[in-house]
């Protein structure tokens, strides 16, 4: 047991109040920490704030801190399994009001509070465990998914390599090192839910921190051993009289090889492929130019003019970095991003709060329940199309209006002594119709910055000496930076895969990838995707979330495979029509979805390509386990007893 601080009332001044009250439910046997009265009220954009007096507050740290420091005395925890009559008392507390039924059993095992995660591979009998061991799977990627993805199949038993381009694991955290980078997601919940981390430095962690976590995860699960670095996979294909995947491996020296696996999982992600914008002499400027996922760290950028194309994610995060140092720094946006105001977004993690994960039983799994609630399914409501809307076009609906208002409210706050800037950095789409970012005024500090200028005018063409806007204006640069985003919607551009019968991957999709449950496809056999068509999330959480789903699901293929003795299963042509037929209605009643709003969310075709439209509960139940009856299953073997 750890000592008890003494100072322990101000210790849990940082910590979330509700979570902390929702622990001691299981540590004191008490129902009486879950009074009505104290049930938090929040805001959409809330950071955790109950809404109770500070007095009152301070009465119940004072309660707290005495039960927790006889906990830490020797008390045994009074109620660690609660019955569920409980649990949901306990849910509906710290989620600030009543959780819908459906939500209960998924919540249950998002907590882990049974002791055993729906996401752990069960692969029990011998006989199972032994079919296991002769098949094979090859992962390509070792970022976030691909990792997970080892980690799951070892458990399993099951054989695997893991192939990835990079010299190191980290996918993402690896590749994008421009100034400021950093995840916008709560690291509390962008986090395996199995490899909760107690010392993130920061609420929203930089990429350095990001990286070492998931070196962290490769080294204590030994996955070094599975993985080929710096090798690419060019081709696939399907060998049908084997039963296996035939994939063409090249590595850094240029060498090829040829290896085979019965399944194939790609674990690479939908932004890992600059996109550079379509601009007239794009390659004559004569200085340093680069996307800002390829940054350039030997090119000196103190006192340099400076030119940024493009004004999404990572931009928002490398201006207010480089701004600073530059003599002068020009910024060309085409459409603002819409920025949520969440003010802790560079801030440090308290250490009473570091403290309070740590020590105190439940915690850290409930504050991980409302982080996944608020921003999750709570926050749904914000973005969905209300048919019956009448209002201006700039929302969706009575929920967005009102979020709308929130965040200019904020812009307003933060430019009043610039009101010049306030209609060029508020959007006139709905939140929710393209991807949001976080703001806690860095960005808006920034463009405020005397050697700093916001351009609107369209960008017409690139010169030898800097860029020329549609006005003829030609302003002059040293150095110019693309934060242009990525191809999203060309899946797996960079692959060759030739399927049952030869058929092409990329012909049959013809530039509209579209999948069953994001991860498998007619004509495809033992193929699977993780963040594939129609996975991304916009306001609703963590992908790690998804990517736990899409992993369990593939695992339970693998496991059907060796159940059944199977030589290969394909999802049937109705199941995969009718689910993306579904897909497609679901995301025309979203912000996303709405015709008048163009972004990387959809494809050339105008089809939401990227999103998921329903509920994360909707994906977790489709994912549980593959259903045999969706699937052609291809016998080779006698089935495993």
């Amino acid at each position: 047991m750890a000592d008890v601080p003494a100072d322990l009332e101000a210790v849990l001044k940082d910590a979330h109040l509700p979570a902390l009250m929702t622990a001691l439910v299981q540590m004191t046997g008490d129902l009486g920490w879950l009074k009505p009265e104290w049930t938090p009220v929040y805001n959409p954009l809330s950071r955790g704030d109950p809404g109770l007096p500070e007095e009152e507050q301070a009465k119940i740290r004072k309660q707290a801190a005495a039960a927790i420091a006889e906990y830490l005395a020797g008390k045994p925890l009074q109620m660690p399994n609660p019955p569920l009559d409980v649990l949901r008392k306990q849910m509906d507390f710290v989620g600030g009001a009543p959780i819908p039924e459906q939500y209960v059993d998924f919540l249950v095992d998002e907590l882990v509070l049974k002791g055993r995660s729906t996401k752990e591979p069960h692969f029990d009998t011998p006989r199972l465990k032994e079919a296991a061991r002769k098949l094979n799977v090859l992962v390509i990627g070792a970022g976030m998914s691909g990792l997970l993805t080892g980690i799951r199949l070892s458990q399993a038993g099951v054989p695997f390599e893991i192939v990835d381009k990079n010299p190191d694991v980290g996918g993402t955290w690896f590749e994008n090192s421009y100034p400021g980078c950093r995840v916008d997601n709560s690291n509390h919940m962008y986090s395996y839910s199995f490899e909760p981390s107690h010392e993130w430095p920061q609420h929203f962690s930089p990429q350095p921190v990001l990286l070492e976590y998931f070196r962290g995860i490769a080294a204590k699960y030994d996955l070094k051993t599975h993985i080929r670095f710096e090798t690419l996979v060019e081709s696939l294909t399907w060998d049908e009289a084997k039963g296996v995947w035939r994939a063409q491996l090249k590595g850094k020296d240029g060498k090829t090889e040829t290896v085979e696996a019965r399944a194939v999982v790609t674990a690479v992600g939908q932004l890992n492929q600059p996109r550079m914008p379509d601009i007239e002499g794009l390659a004559s400027f004569a200085g340093p130019a680069f996307h800002s996922a390829e940054w350039r760290h030997d090119v000196e950028l103190a006192g340099k003019r400076v030119g940024v194309i493009g004004t999404g994610a990572s931009a928002y995060q490398f201006v207010p970095e480089i701004a600073p140092q530059v003599a002068h720094l020009t910024v060309f946006q085409r459409n603002p991003p819409w920025g949520l105001p969440v003010p802790h977004y560079h801030e440090d993690v308290p250490e009473g709060m570091k403290w309070t994960l740590e020590h105190v039983p439940f915690y850290d799994k409930w504050y991980r329940f409302w982080l996944f609630w608020m921003t999750t399914e709570g926050f749904l409501p914000m973005v969905k199309t209300d048919p019956t809307w009448n209002g201006p076009p700039t929302a969706v609906g009575p929920d967005n209006a009102m979020l709308r208002e929130m965040a200019v409210a904020s812009y307003q706050a933060q430019l009043a002594d610039r009101p010049d800037l306030l209609d060029k950095v508020t959007p006139q789409y709905p939140i929710g119709g393209k991807r949001a970012v976080l703001d806690n005024g860095v960005w808006l500090g920034a463009l405020k910055r005397p050697n700093v200028e916001l351009v609107t005018d369209k960008v017409a063409k690139i010169t030898p000496k800097g860029v020329v806007t549609a006005d003829g204006q030609e302003r002059e640069f040293d150095v110019l930076i693309y934060g242009t985003g990525f191809q999203a919607s060309n899946f797996l551009s960079f692959l060759k895969v030739k399927g049952r019968g030869g058929r092409d991957l990329h012909d049959t999709w013809g530039g509209d990838a579209r999948a069953y449950l994001g991860m498998t496809l007619p004509g495809f056999p033992n193929f699977f995707m993780i963040y594939g068509p129609n996975t991304n999330i916009v306001v609703n959480g963590s992908i790690i979330f998804f990517s736990e789903c899409a992993v369990r699901y593939i695992v339970g293929a693998v496991k059907l495979l060796a159940e059944t003795g199977a030589q290969a299963m394909e999802p049937k042509q109705a199941v995969f029509d009718d689910f993306n037929r579904r897909v497609d209605e679901a995301n025309a009643g979203w912000a996303w979805g709405s015709p008048n709003v163009s972004s990387w969310y959809k494809n050339s075709f105008g089809r939401v390509s990227q999103n998921w439209p329903f509920g994360l509960i909707d994906y977790w139940r489709a994912t549980l386990a593959p259903n045999p009856d969706d699937f052609v299953l291809e016998r080779e073997r006698e089935p495993v007893a």
